[in-house]
């Protein structure tokens, strides 16, 4: 049994599918005869607070699963954690739940700490604690696998190598920041009360369910919606894309292979600046729902720059594919179309995250 945390957001909903749904995905509803198939695969608690981002639509496919507990509640509930914990006799913990937009961490730091720092910190005693009523046995089996950020490290240069594991940590926003503080926490628990923790940091994912306020999804939406295609500054802010579901086969690498107390840096090997990304984006929409009068391109905007904007990040996944033999099954030419087709064909899940807090942030965010 696992325990997911923030499993209804983003890529822990990703996670949470492919880890219990059929291998055709995503697409696959489960039947019943299928659902009693399930009863050979791992079970999954998820534990989500579910705020904004949080949306447990995402999942509905689990709702005949045998092997899926929901679970709203708060990562910083101790006491809840704990009979969590107790009650389904968890083996490993996956910790997604974060906040983790930089924009909204500019606007409001307070909760990134409260959910990145004091939350973790939370999440990692009551794992300590659990973890001391535990067999030997079954203390060699378990896991604490916290998902981090390759924004913790700061910005690269131009001609900059690519982001190791022993990078030093210059983290640049709230957000980062707060995500950095919780990987030493991570570290700390496992150095001093000899917790069984392993650490990954990813780059840029994209793919389904994520929440429309992320670069990907805000272009792909705006650009079907007739609106403004916004990028910061010059547009030539570099990241490396990592498609989430291949993101998710590396967490599952790591919890299974993983030398215990180490840190594994899982990026695409797909450097875009985000200018690339948006006329990607819209070349594809070009040719999947034409408009007419013009290109989609038409639409791109450019707003001024967000503060301490990192200007380039870049991971070098060798040690995870070298050590674990894990290595991305996606380009970024064929995930992203994946992605654009996904969003044309989930209508109703967009409407559903469209809310007016939404539209209002948006609209704040991007102001000229």
């Amino acid at each position: 049994m696992i325990l997911v945390t923030g499993g209804a957001g983003f890529i822990g909903s990703n996670f949470i599918l492919d880890s219990l749904l059929p291998k055709t995905g995503l697409e696959t509803p489960i039947s019943s005869k299928e659902s009693a198939a399930q009863n050979k695969k791992p079970g999954i608690v998820n534990l989500d607070k579910l705020t904004y981002a949080g949306n447990p639509s995402n999942l509905k496919e689990l709702e005949a699963s045998p092997n899926y507990v929901f679970v709203q509640g708060d990562i910083a509930d101790r006491k809840l954690v704990s009979a969590l914990l107790s009650e389904h006799q968890v083996s490993a913990i996956v910790h997604f739940a974060a906040e983790s937009h930089v924009d909204r961490s500019i606007h409001g730091p307070m909760e990134f700490i409260e959910t990145n720092v004091v939350g973790t910190f939370q999440l990692l005693e009551a794992a300590r604690a659990y973890f001391e009523t535990l067999s030997s046995t079954e203390q060699n089996t378990f896991r604490f696998l916290h998902v981090s950020t390759d924004e913790v490290y700061g910005s690269l240069e131009p001609r900059e190598p690519a982001f190791l594991e022993t990078r030093q940590y210059e983290p640049n926003s709230p957000y980062s920041a707060s995500k950095a503080a919780s990987d030493h926490l991570v570290r700390a628990w496992h150095h001093t009360y000899g917790l069984p923790v392993l650490t990954t940091n990813c780059s840029n994912n994209y793919g389904p369910f994520h929440f429309p306020e992320k670069l990907i999804p805000l272009v792909i939406l705006n650009a079907i919606a007739g609106k403004p295609l916004p990028i910061y500054g010059d547009g030539q802010q570099i990241r490396d894309w990592l498609y989430v579901r291949d993101h998710c086969a590396a967490i599952r690498c790591v919890l299974e292979k993983g030398r215990l107390g180490q840190t594994y840096n899982i990026g695409g090997r797909n450097e875009k600046t985000n200018l690339e990304v948006v006329q990607t984006i819209c070349t594809i929409l070009d040719e999947l729902r034409p408009k007419s009068g013009g290109s989609y391109t038409d639409q791109i905007t450019f707003v001024k720059d967000r503060p301490g904007h990192d200007r380039r990040y870049a991971i070098d996944a060798s040690k995870i594919e070298h050590e674990l033999g894990w290595s991305p099954s996606e380009t970024f030419e064929t995930g992203i179309r994946k992605t654009v087709q996904w969003y044309l064909e989930n209508t109703a899940w967009i409407d559903g995250v469209q809310s007016g807090s939404y539209r209002a942030w948006i609209d704040k965010q991007y102001a000229k």
